[in-house]
């Protein structure tokens, strides 16, 4: 890739369950690298509780972190069925609903004992947690997800146990293998480098993470698409703090962070300067504090601009966007960013502050351009600045706002407004062909709504 900045879980079992299995394609130069990714949930998982020490809870729902009393957690997992090298390994668990969190989630380890068992471990028969540090949690709050990277101890197919710790008397709880679809997962990612196949695929949404089940579905559709990943902004809520971004997106969307080209939204901004979001993403969100920078996809110029600072005309925005399009050579040019120009929903009314930028993009024949701000999808005709249908010229809109926040509703339909839905997630999938493209909207499992359709570059 070439970027310009100066321009439903299975039922828990004595085995290893296999949640997702996954492939992503990230551009890297001249090359795609290709990853696959396998899910898998613990065998046995149980905790040790000093003062009571000959007590099991091998079947509770919970496993504890503490100090005070002293509670040491244990998990085991069976890896099979990976191929390829391992390039990352993450352990993922979720605090419970009713805790009111922590200010330590633990410090992990990996063991050598992988034949504990987990009916029958207390805290006066416990095994050794021997191995080197692989990791700590900071501060967690309820009902969220939090990673750790273990690499470092996955090597490949086999058992692999980790223990848990905690100097703090604030005690961390996690959900077990008992809890159903919050049981800790452990993600084990193989990757391998080869030569890029097909015309790239460009593929995301906007509105996503709010610590909610929409985020969390939309990410699983994600492990299944290929190509390079969109945001139309407010990645994370409320107010788009650094905690925020490690609490909600890093855990979903954030396993695809690699492959993500983010444009920031007014709630990333609810931080001052969207520092939480520039911190973030790093290079991947253009200079800090600008926000908008372009790349090449193929045969198209890509635009991500930012809708939360100046966009008049004569605006350094404004004015680096025409000379960016001016140097472009592809055929086909694409552009994305948060605050719509034109909608139909109810929530929030178009944003005609953002008339500039559409219309450096009209003028130098772009031809799609994608928003988010209102949770809820919707796909415009070809239309020119004013709104005007214009199928010689005009470029084609997607208000792409079902990445995961709550969904929002319609109000007056607008002119040229061909298709809507405010009841599904999903995401929105573009192919991008020499001097063509596809779309489609991609809806969660469960849902059944779906918008597809071909255009031409102009």
């Amino acid at each position: 890739m070439d970027i310009r900045i100066n321009r439903p879980p299975l039922t828990l079992g004595t085995v290893a369950v296999l949640v997702v299995a996954s492939t992503a394609v990230v551009l890297t130069g001249s090359v795609a690298a290709s990853a696959a990714s396998v899910t898998f949930t613990p065998v046995a998982d149980t905790y040790v509780q000093s003062d009571t020490a000959a007590t099991n809870y091998g079947t509770s729902t919970q496993v504890v972190v503490d100090n005070s009393p002293v509670r040491r957690s244990f998990l085991r997992f069976s890896v099979s069925g990976v191929s390829g090298t391992v390039t990352g390994a993450k352990l993922r668990l979720r605090t419970i609903s009713g805790n009111s969190g922590s200010d330590a989630g633990g410090t992990f380890r990996r063991m050598s004992n992988t034949t504990w068992s987990e009916t029958g471990t207390t805290w006066n028969n416990q095994p050794t947690i021997d191995g080197a540090t692989l990791g700590t949690i900071g501060a967690v709050g309820g009902n969220t997800w939090y990673e750790v990277d273990v690499t470092a101890a996955v090597t490949g197919n086999g058992t692999y146990s980790f223990g848990a710790t905690s100097a703090s008397g604030d005690g961390a709880y996690y959900d077990t293998r008992e809890s159903g679809a919050d049981a800790p997962q452990l993600v084990v990612t193989t990757g391998t480098t080869t030569p890029p196949s097909g015309d790239p695929v460009f593929v995301g949404a906007g509105d996503i993470a709010d610590s909610g089940s929409g985020d969390s579905a939309t990410a699983t559709l994600l492990d299944n698409i290929p190509g390079t990943v969109f945001t139309t902004g407010d990645n994370v809520y409320d107010s788009g703090t650094a905690s925020q971004f490690s609490s909600y997106y890093e855990p979903t969307w954030g396993r695809h962070k690699s492959r993500t080209r983010p444009s920031p939204g007014n709630h990333d901004y609810n931080t001052s300067g969207a520092t939480g979001y520039y911190n973030y993403f790093g290079t991947s969100a253009g200079p800090s504090g600008r926000g908008y920078y372009s790349f090449d996809l193929g045969n198209w110029h890509v635009v991500s601009l930012n809708s939360n600072i100046s966009m008049s005309a004569g605006s350094t925005q404004e004015q680096w966007l025409r000379a960016d399009l001016a140097a472009s050579s592809k055929p086909c040019t694409i552009a994305y960013w948060h605050h719509p120009l034109f909608t139909s929903s109810s929530n929030h009314a178009p944003s005609t502050s953002t008339r500039p930028l559409y219309q450096a993009l009209y003028d130098y024949n772009a031809d799609v351009v994608v928003w988010g701000h209102n949770h809820v999808y919707e796909r415009f005709a070809p239309m020119n600045p004013s709104g005007g249908a214009d199928a010689s010229r005009g470029m084609r809109s997607f208000v792409a706002g079902m990445g995961g926040a709550g969904h929002y509703g319609f109000g007056t339909i607008q002119p040229n407004s061909e298709a809507r839905n405010s009841s599904a997630w999903g995401l929105l999938k573009f192919t991008l062909h020499s001097n063509s493209y596809d779309w489609q909207f991609v809806p969660v499992a469960g849902q059944t709504y779906t918008d597809s359709g071909t255009g031409t570059c102009h």
